[in-house]
């Protein structure tokens, strides 16, 4: 997966090759994919609801009627790209975890440098796509992209042999585990939004809170305890 910076250097370096070299022919898949490095760029330009085909077809030096060969909309372009990155979140997330082992608090802290990673590597890309859909069916994507990361980190939790513990019954206990991923997910989200803004703050720094906040309560359900109200 490109980053931005990675896709504008790579359209600077086809713009100078085309000023002294006969134009290649692009396949249809270099083609779409080149469309999809000119609206990234756009995007984080002028944001998404700023940007137009228009603009998009001027940065990729073709004609708005050859992108809807390949894409139906700005919205069908939008969705893609949010398609690859999640794609590359999950994928970053999947390595780092198998390559952890089997200790619950190991699989959990590289598990959260993994997606704190992607987001200082994608910081434009995370508040353009992640944190600024706003449209419908961008919305519906991202929605669908949380609920597959959070059931990923619920599969986490369930291996942690303290999660058969503390309930009468297996879908009690299963319940317990998706909410609990459900807690954790909307904190990790919420802090990486903050951070996006407020990169003073070492990625390292921001895993250790992060781990002091959720692992604590973790070990401590883990290990049988509950709250109890006080009456």
């Amino acid at each position: 997966m490109r980053t931005i910076t990675e896709s504008l250097t790579r359209l600077e370096k086809n713009t100078q090759r085309m000023s002294t070299t006969p134009r290649k022919r692009l396949t249809g898949e270099e083609r779409r994919l080149a469309i999809l490095d000119s609206a990234l760029a756009v995007f984080s330009r002028r944001g998404y609801h700023a940007s137009s085909i228009d603009d998009i077809a001027r940065e990729a030096g073709v004609s708005k009627a050859l992108i809807y060969e390949h894409f139906v909309s700005k919205q069908d372009l939008y969705a893609e790209l949010l398609e690859q990155h999640a794609g590359e979140l999950f994928s970053a997330l999947a390595e780092a975890i198998s390559g952890a082992g089997r200790d619950a608090s190991a699989r959990l802290a590289v598990g959260f440098d993994a997606f704190y990673t992607f987001v200082e590597d994608h910081r434009i890309a995370w508040r353009m796509l992640f944190r600024e859909a706003t449209d419908p069916e961008a919305v519906a994507v991202l929605d669908r992209v949380t609920s597959e990361v959070t059931a990923f980190v619920a599969g986490v939790i369930r291996e942690d042999p303290g999660a058969r513990r503390g309930a009468d019954d297996a879908a009690a206990r299963e319940h317990g585990v998706h909410v609990t991923a459900q807690l954790l997910v909307g904190a990790v989200e919420s802090l990486a939004n903050w951070w996006a803004d407020h990169q003073e703050v070492p990625r390292e720094r921001i895993v250790e809170m992060t781990m002091d906040f959720a692992w604590l309560g973790l070990q401590r359900l883990s290990r049988g305890e509950r709250w109890q109200t006080s009456t």
